[in-house]
This record gives C-alpha cells, structure tokens and sequence, in this order.
C-alpha cells in the first residue's frame, strides 16, 4: 500500500493541490476533492483506484467550466482551451473536453467564423476580420476559404456607410478639407479596409478628387 506524503497547494491556482505519493509527484486535483474523501499526509492510498476518482472528478469540473464560458459568449476551440489553461486544467483534461464539445457541436470553429463574419462585415473590412480571427486560433486554412468569399457588396455597403458617418463627424469640427480626407484615410484603414477601397470610398462621400490622388 502507497501512502501520501505532501499535499501542497498549486502557486497559480489556490484552488488546486499537488499530491504526492512515496515522496514523489503523483497528480494535481481540486483541493475539495482532497477533504471530501478525507485524504491528507501519511494517509494509505490505492493509487489506481485513486487516480480513476480524481481523473474523471477533473473531467467533470473541466467541462463545466468550458459550459460556462460558452454559455456567456460563443468562443474558438483556442479561446476555451486557453480559459481552461488558465484555470489550471491539464492537458489531457483539455483535450478531453474539447472532444467532447465537438461530439455536442457546443464548439464549432467554422460556424463561429461564418457568426463572427456577419455580425462584423459592416463594420471591419476583411483584413482586421482575418488577423482578429487569426488571434482567437482559427486555421489559415479555414480563413482563407471564407475570407475570399466575402459578400464584397457587403462589405462596400457597410464601408461606406461607415465612412460617411465618420466624415459627417469630422466635418462638425474640422475645416481643412485635405485634414478630414487625413483623418478619414486613417480611421478606415486602422478598420481593415483596403486601400484602394479608401480612396474610392473617399472621394463619393467627400464629393472629390482633389485629395487623394
């Protein structure tokens, strides 16, 4: 029979224990688990029988910790993994949940994007669109199929009309034609639009040339 020599608490995550076991690293658990089957130093373990309790204790916790962070919002397979990381979870634990919530279509990086897409495409070009889906783990691969699918009339209606609030601003407070044509290239380009989309853009709503030549 082994037995249980140190339980120390986890540095970044209070709520977590270090088990060991004859002297050696064994496992991490949540540190209720711990006093709900009243383990504690020089206690006599079947580490077997042990590990099976904690492994699917953890399984339990972990999924409902990626339920409650998609329950709040929808995420990318890269943002819960990471929420859980952060939370302490193992990896194996991590990829087991996430198998999980792709069995149950409770995660689903391609209808996110087609989400993420509609609901940005009048306000982003499709530059920023890519990168911010990029940043949240989405594949290249998966990015490149529907970003070059774009409704681009879409994407030049919800453009214009975004330039041409903004110009409507600008012209309230800003005299200097050639300034507010500065200040418009600007703002549209930290959107993610095109630069030829810009100028084109530009020149209907001010109504000229002249500038952006």
């Amino acid at each position: 029979m082994n037995k249980i020599t140190n339980i120390e608490v986890q540095k970044r995550n209070k709520n977590r224990v270090n088990v060991y076991i004859d002297e050696e690293f064994s496992f991490a658990c949540e540190a209720e688990l711990i006093y709900r089957y009243g383990l504690k130093k020089d206690t006599a373990v079947e580490i077997d029988k042990l590990k099976s309790i904690i492994e699917e204790e953890d399984f339990l916790k972990c999924k409902n910790s990626a339920l409650r962070v998609i329950e709040r919002s929808h995420k990318t397979e890269k943002e819960i993994k990471d929420k859980l990381f952060e939370k302490g979870f193992p990896e194996p634990l991590i990829k087991r949940t996430l198998e999980f919530l792709r069995e149950y279509n409770f995660v689903d990086d391609k209808m996110y994007v087609e989400m993420y897409l509609k609901e940005k495409i009048n306000t982003q070009g499709k530059n920023k669109i890519y990168y911010n889906l990029l940043r949240k783990g989405v594949s290249e691969e998966l990015l490149k199929d529907k970003i070059n699918n774009i409704n681009t009339e879409a994407e030049n209606d919800g453009a214009y009309t975004l330039c041409k609030k903004k110009y409507e601003s600008l012209a309230k407070r800003e005299e200097d034609k050639f300034k507010i044509s500065q200040k418009l290239f600007r703002f549209m380009a930290s959107k993610g639009y095109e630069f030829d989309m810009i100028n084109r853009l530009i020149k209907e709503v001010m109504n000229t040339d002249q500038f952006m030549e």
